[in-house]
């Protein structure tokens, strides 16, 4: 069973009570995971772990080091202590040490529901079944993962401040292939409230994917208007939060720099209809009560009608700078500040253009463009006239994410939606985006 708020504080404060360093912070984290995981319309595995681990971070002289441990009897959280105590006392000097932070207030986060924490297996497995019968009735093999996780845990520093939150997560994916292996459809959704996890419409959806996808067509590569489905945009955009870094941008290695260790902040780079911003409180999205270094959290605006808003600023580099910290990002949420459009409406005002449902196999090519390449997967279909005209074989692509959500680039958004890059929560609160020019550079024989 995972920790509460009193054994988190009684097992940092007697971490800390045993160093002799000049600063120190201790962490000690509960979870408690479970998963089913099937493929081939049949069960494979299904289990659940639970696991403890102590961490205490020293500075002696300057001189920073670390260690943990996964017994939190006396003599093991003792032994942790020395060994990270040693390990300062030979280590170099830490260039960018910083006091641990006081005492700090913190707005707690809804992110923690007893049902997700306590799920019933029978439930689970009753679901499960349900998306194995909806593959068999539609003759397809279907693969998936369900899982689920509790956390709690905190921190405490040696200078009095401490935290502690807890979480959970669940989601499931569920991919659904043809008999012959030709058409592969692909749907994922996730959630911290268990109750707000729809299994039937995952699995429907990645079944009508599949079969829809069926006699896919060979295509040339090239520039085309884009419907990008919000499992997409997660895959492309959903950690670009963290290109909002100060030092990043003031060293020159982002696409937010400029010559002279200028930035492009309160540049319009982005289209007017771009929001970009992270809500540790949103219904939808819960975050996380402390940000980088322990900050407490806030609303932090990144991007608003295309202008860059907010460079994020640890403590160590504000200090450089001569400013203050900045809390940071601890989710993502992009939505228009214009009107929206269904998917059905951007499709019927598309005379010529391609939709994507997912990528896969992403890689960034260039920090400075915001450049990535990556593969199309589980699905491509042409869109000619305002309707779906027939599915289309696989892409790599090569493009800038900045160019992407560029201005005058992007001709509509939805209503943002909870995607995520895998199962057991986390994820971004995304929109479909219809985007005019996109850049597929080959055709890939990926189903």
């Amino acid at each position: 069973m995972p920790l509460n708020e009193q054994e988190v504080k009684t097992l940092t404060e007697k971490i800390l009570s045993m160093v002799k360093a000049d600063d120190a912070s201790a962490s000690v984290n509960s979870n408690k995971q479970s998963h089913l995981r099937f493929a081939g319309n049949n069960v494979l595995t299904s289990g659940t772990t639970e696991g403890r681990n102590a961490n205490v971070t020293v500075w002696i002289g300057g001189k920073r080091g670390s260690a943990s441990t996964n017994d939190l009897d006396d003599a093991s959280l003792k032994l942790m202590v020395e060994r990270a105590e040693t390990i300062a006392r030979t280590a170099l000097v830490d260039r960018e040490y910083m006091p641990t932070l006081g005492k700090q207030i913190y707005k707690s986060v809804n992110s923690y529901f007893k049902a997700t924490e306590n799920l019933s297996l029978t439930d689970r497995a009753r679901q499960i079944g349900e998306v194995i019968s909806m593959c068999e009735k539609n003759n397809v093999i279907g693969a998936g993962f369900h899982s689920a996780i509790s956390q709690a845990g905190g921190s405490a520093t040696k200078n009095g401040n401490f935290e502690f939150e807890r979480s959970t997560g669940v989601g499931l994916s569920v991919t659904a292939r043809t008999q012959d292996g030709q058409s592969s459809g692909y749907f994922l959704r996730s959630h911290n409230d268990i109750a707000k996890l729809d299994t039937r419409r995952i699995a429907t959806e990645s079944i009508r994917k599949c079969l829809e996808g069926r006699n896919a067509r060979t295509i040339d590569p090239g520039v085309y208007t884009v419907i990008l489905e919000p499992q997409g945009v997660a895959d492309l955009i959903g950690s670009f939060a963290g290109t909002f870094n100060a030092r990043n941008a003031e060293e020159g290695r982002s696409v937010l720099s400029l010559p002279g260790g200028k930035t492009r902040l309160g540049e319009k780079m982005f289209d007017e209809m771009v929001r970009i911003y992270s809500d540790p409180w949103h219904p939808e999205l819960p975050g996380s009560q402390s940000a980088q270094g322990g900050i407490p959290s806030q609303r932090v605006t990144l991007v608003e009608k295309g202008v860059v808003e907010t460079l994020t600023y640890n403590r160590f580099w504000a200090k450089q700078k001569g400013k203050e910290p900045t809390p940071g990002p601890v989710n993502m949420i992009l939505e228009s500040t214009a009107g929206t459009q269904t998917i059905e409406e951007m499709i019927k005002s598309t005379a010529k253009g391609i939709l994507v449902g997912r990528f896969w196999y992403i890689r960034g090519t260039d920090a400075r463009t915001a450049s990535s390449t990556g593969l199309t997967r589980d699905g491509v279909w042409m869109i000619e006239n305002g309707k779906i005209a027939y599915p289309v074989r696989n892409f790599r692509f090569n493009q800038s994410m900045t160019k992407m959500l560029g201005p005058g680039n992007i001709l509509a958004m939805s209503k943002p939606e909870r995607v995520g890059a895998g199962e057991g929560g986390g994820g971004s609160l995304l929109p479909t985006i219809k985007v005019k020019e996109f850049n597929f550079t080959s055709q890939s024989e990926a189903v």
